[in-house]
């Protein structure tokens, strides 16, 4: 087969759905939801709405987010048709191998993983950082060696962060049934604890914190604040927030009439996690005016205090941390799912791809533990928060253009979703250009080091892929 016809392999439809047929199919719309809750109400509702805020923002914070959720709306939207209509593992790698080829689909589920391992490494140090000083409270201490990131305060590594991640990969580990079921107390939980900090932190709102709403454009060492130029630059920081809607679309081959049960799990868990970050902004800037959060991890707990609520602050905390659990389990479900599949398609050594006696790709799941307690336990928290949407941001890209070319074949070689994206074509088209915007809105950085991640995907591509890819 010649180079070129190679690159560009689309693989047949029907085959992927024999490939995945050995995949249990046990989750329920509730599952999903969580999932997706799980992932995307996680570190970031209890950090980014008072980080945005003193950075960028000020109050109109609020307006930042509700931006960024529309924007990811309308992606989901595309992703709840696409994961309607091929139902496969893998979420976009699998479709845009489908839908372009080889290539294409390698690049976007490569940006993919990246979403993966440095999300996952990003929520693990997030918990680890909140656990510590509940820890150091009941006078359990690390030295400073064990317990910072490599080069951070004395670190060499991070040893809670990979203690973490043993506990999250054995949870992974267990039957499919388990997992959702511990996913779901904890989202339970970690909606408990959203819903107590708004409800008390509304009884203190001060209306003047509020004024000026959108304050005055300036730029500062954090780049622009104030103005529509912060507001902007706070959509771009915020949108990783609700990137983990794709995580679901991961899981498409383990859902129970995945017509149905896909979409409403996509766009269920975006509108629902949506109204919660909302809320969360609006009582923490009422609380206390947004200068008090400049580089706090803790914005509610300092809300909380603020208004004498010691003991609200820790139970919200100590859920949080226990909440923070189920985007790990989230994750690490849905990477090794799309470490599954790029094994199933060869593109990976098929070790990868083997199913343990839980129908659970267990190898799978080791490796990606692997490289994110590597990750996470020599990489300060930071810097990790720099690096996560990329990748997906240029992965939403290609989806929102794929559905034009899915619309083409569904009723043909592709069944018919049960969901369609509405106001067709429009919708796809302001779906890529927003995705587009965010992206040229984020720091040079976060864009540089997704090069280096797409240098380094084409040449395994080039150097493993393309020679051992089943193209039968």
């Amino acid at each position: 087969m010649k180079l070129w016809n190679k690159i560009f392999y689309r693989q047949n439809p029907q085959k992927y759905e024999l490939k995945d047929d050995h995949l249990e199919r046990s989750l329920r719309v509730r599952d999903l939801l969580a999932l997706g809750l799980g992932i995307i109400v996680s570190t970031s509702i209890f950090t980014l709405p008072g980080e945005v805020a003193a950075m960028h923002t000020g109050p109109a914070v609020i307006i930042s987010f509700i931006i960024a959720a529309v924007v990811a709306g309308m992606v989901a939207l595309v992703y709840a048709e696409m994961a309607g209509a091929m139902p496969f593992a893998g979420s976009a790698y699998t479709w845009i191998n489908v839908i372009f080829g080889e290539l294409p689909g390698w690049v976007v589920g490569w940006a993919l993983l990246a979403e993966y391992f440095i999300g996952l490494s990003f929520v693990i140090s997030g918990i680890s950082s909140n656990l510590k000083p509940i820890l150091a409270s009941i006078g359990i201490k690390f030295p400073a060696f064990l317990a910072n990131p490599l080069g951070k305060d004395g670190g060499i590594v991070d040893i809670l962060a990979i203690a973490l991640l043993l506990l999250v990969m054995f949870l992974v580990s267990r039957n499919l049934s388990k997992i959702t079921l511990v996913e779901n107390l904890f989202v339970v939980l970690k909606i408990f604890a959203i819903l107590l900090f708004v409800v008390v932190g509304a009884t203190s709102i001060h209306m003047a914190n509020f004024h000026p709403f959108i304050p005055e454009y300036h730029v500062t060492a954090n780049g622009a604040f104030g103005g529509w130029q912060g507001i902007y630059a706070g959509v771009s920081m915020i949108f990783v927030s609700y990137i983990g809607f794709d995580a679901i679309a991961a899981n498409s081959a383990e859902a129970i009439e995945p017509q149905k049960t896909m979409p409403l799990g996509i766009v269920g868990s975006l509108g629902i996690a949506s109204v919660f970050f909302i809320l969360v902004s609006l009582v923490l800037i009422g609380v206390l005016p947004y200068q008090h959060y400049a580089a706090s991890a803790e914005p509610i707990g300092i809300a909380l205090r603020a208004i004498n609520h010691p003991i609200v602050a820790t139970i919200v905390q100590l859920i949080a941390v226990l909440g923070m659990i189920t985007a790990a389990i989230g994750l690490m479900l849905s990477g090794s799912r799309l470490i599954y599949s790029f094994s199933r398609d060869g593109m990976l050594p098929k070790v990868f791809s083997k199913l343990d006696k839980n129908k659970q790709p267990k190898n799978a799941v080791i490796l990606i533990s692997v490289v994110s307690m590597v990750i996470s336990s020599v990489l300060p928290f930071s810097f990790l928060s720099q690096l996560i949407s990329a990748g997906t941001i240029i992965a939403f890209m290609f989806v929102s253009v794929g559905l034009f070319f899915l619309r083409k074949r569904e009723g043909k070689d592709i069944q018919q979703p049960a969901f369609k994206v509405p106001a067709y074509p429009l919708l796809p088209i302001l779906a890529f250009v927003a995705s587009l915007l965010v992206f040229i809105g984020l720091d040079k950085a976060a864009k540089l080091y997704t090069l280096v991640w797409f240098i380094l995907g084409i040449a395994i591509y080039f150097v493993y892929g393309i020679r051992n890819a089943n193209r039968d």
